[in-house]
C-alpha cells in the first residue's frame, strides 16, 4: 500500500514514445493530471488515443497543461467525454493556442470515420467546455492547494508559453519538464535553470543525438533558399504551425529586408499558422529582449517583402501557377497530414524544387520516410516518385538536443533523487537515461506506457 506521505506517478503515455504526453499523479486523497496529449505515428491520431484512460476521469482534480503542442493538449476533449469536470491550468499564452489548436484538430478529425464516435467526443460543446474550466499562472505565480501542494510553471523555452510544472510536496519538489527548448530561440527567453529539483520527469525527444550549432542554421536556410532560386524551382517547406512557422518567418524576415537573399514569392499557406501567429502577436511581452527590441522599431517579424498569407482553399490552389522561383511553407510538420501533401504531390516528382525538413520526423510518418532516403511515396492513393533535392536543418527543432538535456540536468546533479526519461523513442530514452548516469551520476530510468512509481516524500 502507497505510503500517505509519499506520491505514486504513472506514465499512462508519452513513455517509450515521442507523443502522447499523459502522466497521472496521486497523492493524499489527490490525483492530478500532466498533460493529455494525442499519440501520433502514421497516422495524424493513432487509433490508440480512443480507448479508455486507465483511470476515471471524473476523479482527477486538476489537469495542468506544460503546452499546447497537440500531443501534449490533444485528448483534453476525450477526458470531457469521459467525465472529467476538474480544472485545467496552464500559462496564459498556453490557454489561447489551445482553444485555436483543438478547434483545427476537430476539423481534421470530422473527415474521420465514425468508428470512435469522433464527431461526439471532439464535439464543439466538449472544446467550450474545456475552455470553460480554464484558468491561468504567470510564470513563478504560485498556486497552494489543499493537502499541502503548491504548484507554479517556469519558462521551458519551448514555445510561446511553455511551461516546467515545479510541484512543491511536504519538502520536495517534482518538475515535469513538458517539452524543453532548444535555446538560445530567435524569438523566446531560454529555458529557466532547474537547480533544486528532489524528482524530475523529464523529455527525450533528442536524447541521444545532436542538431547542428544554432549560426549554423540561419547560414544552412539562407544556401538552401539561394540554391533554390538558381535552378529556378520551387522550395517546400513542411513545418510546425506553432513556434517552428514563426522562428522561420522570424529569420526570413532578417534574410529578405536585409538582401541576403533574393525577394521572390513566399507563401505561408497554413490557415492554422496564420492564427496561431497572430496569438503570437498578441502575446510579444513573452519574447526575449532581442525580438520586442526588434518590435520597438517599428518592424512587424511576421511581413515582409514577397511574404503572402493563403488562408482560403482557393488562395492555396492558385500557388501552383505561380511561376517559380518560389517558396511554401506549410502544414504539417511530419507530412502526415494537410496542405503540404498537395504541394509534395506536385513538386516531389520535379529534379530543380526542393523539399526542406526543418524538424523532428516521428517513426511511420512520411516525413520520416522521405527523410530516411524513400524514392517514392504514397500520396493521397497515388505513388509518387521522389526526384527532387532533399534537404534538412536540424537546428530548426525545437527540442534541446542530448549534450543541452544533459546540461540542463547538471543545474540540479546535486539534489535529484531520481529522475525519469520519457517522451522519446525507446533507444533515444533509455540511451539519455544512460548519459545522465555517466555523466553526472544520476539515478536515472527510462519508464515504458502504463508503469507506475512511487517516490518518498
Amino acid at each position: 500500500m502507497q505510503n500517505d506521505k509519499n506520491l505514486k506517478i504513472t506514465f499512462c503515455s508519452g513513455a517509450g514514445t515521442v507523443t502522447g504526453a499523459n502522466f497521472l499523479l496521486e497523492g493524499n486523497g489527490k490525483k492530478f493530471l500532466i498533460d493529455c496529449g494525442l499519440i501520433q505515428g502514421e497516422k495524424f491520431v493513432d487509433d490508440l488515443n480512443w480507448g479508455k484512460f486507465p483511470y476515471d476521469a471524473s476523479e482527477i482534480d486538476i489537469l495542468f497543461i506544460t503546452h499546447s503542442h497537440i500531443d501534449h493538449i490533444g485528448r483534453i476533449p476525450k477526458l470531457i467525454h469521459e467525465g472529467f469536470k476538474g480544472r485545467i491550468i496552464s500559462t496564459v499564452p498556453t490557454k489561447d493556442l489551445t482553444e485555436v489548436m483543438l478547434a483545427d484538430t476537430a476539423h481534421l478529425l470530422s473527415r474521420e470515420e465514425n468508428e470512435y464516435n469522433l464527431p461526439e467526443i471532439y464535439s464543439a460543446e466538449n472544446i467550450k467546455k474545456a475552455m470553460s474550466l480554464w484558468s491561468t499562472l504567470e510564470y513563478g505565480q504560485k498556486l497552494n492547494e489543499d493537502h499541502g501542494f503548491q504548484f507554479y510553471f517556469k519558462d521551458a523555452g519551448h514555445i510561446l508559453g511553455s511551461g516546467m510544472l515545479n510541484i512543491i510536496y511536504n519538502g520536495k519538489k517534482i518538475v515535469f519538464t513538458g517539452d524543453l527548448g532548444n535555446s538560445p530561440s530567435p524569438l523566446l527567453p531560454d529555458t529557466d535553470v532547474i537547480d533544486d529539483a528532489d524528482y524530475m520527469v523529464m523529455e527525450s525527444c533528442y536524447g541521444d543525438r545532436n542538431h547542428e550549432e544554432r549560426s549554423e542554421r540561419k547560414k544552412k536556410l539562407e544556401q538552401v533558399i539561394k540554391a533554390n532560386y538558381e535552378r529556378k524551382g520551387n522550395l517546400i517547406i513542411p513545418t510546425f504551425s506553432l513556434e517552428r512557422t514563426q522562428e522561420l518567418l522570424y529569420e526570413m524576415n532578417s534574410l529578405v529586408e536585409n538582401h541576403i537573399v533574393p525577394q521572390m514569392p513566399i507563401f505561408l499557406d497554413s490557415p492554422l499558422s496564420i492564427k496561431l501567429t497572430d496569438v503570437y502577436l498578441k502575446y510579444d511581452k513573452y519574447f526575449n529582449a532581442a525580438a520586442r527590441k526588434i518590435i520597438a522599431t517599428g518592424d512587424k517579424l511576421f511581413e515582409f517583402p514577397g511574404l503572402k498569407y493563403t488562408p482560403e482553399t482557393e488562395d492555396s490552389k492558385a500557388i501552383l501557377h505561380v511561376p517559380a522561383p518560389k517558396v511554401i511553407i506549410a502544414g504539417s510538420g511530419m507530412s502526415n497530414g494537410g496542405r503540404i501533401l498537395h504541394h509534395e504531390k506536385n513538386y516531389l516528382p520535379n529534379r530543380n524544387d526542393t523539399l526542406l525538413l526543418t524538424g523532428y520526423q516521428s517513426v511511420g510518418t512520411m516525413g520520416r520516410m522521405i527523410q530516411d532516403g524513400a524514392k517514392k511515396v504514397r500520396i493521397m492513393g497515388e505513388d509518387v516518385r521522389i526526384h527532387a533535392n532533399i534537404a534538412w536543418i536540424s537546428g530548426y527543432s525545437g527540442h534541446k538536443d542530448s549534450d543541452h538535456l544533459v546540461e540542463f540536468v547538471e543545474n540540479t546533479a546535486k539534489t535529484v533523487k531520481k529522475i525519469f526519461v520519457v517522451m522519446g523513442e525507446p533507444k533515444s530514452a533509455m540511451f539519455l537515461a544512460q548519459k545522465l548516469k555517466d555523466n553526472l551520476n544520476v539515478n536515472a530510468t527510462a519508464p515504458m506506457a502504463g508503469e507506475s512509481v512511487e517516490i518518498k516524500c
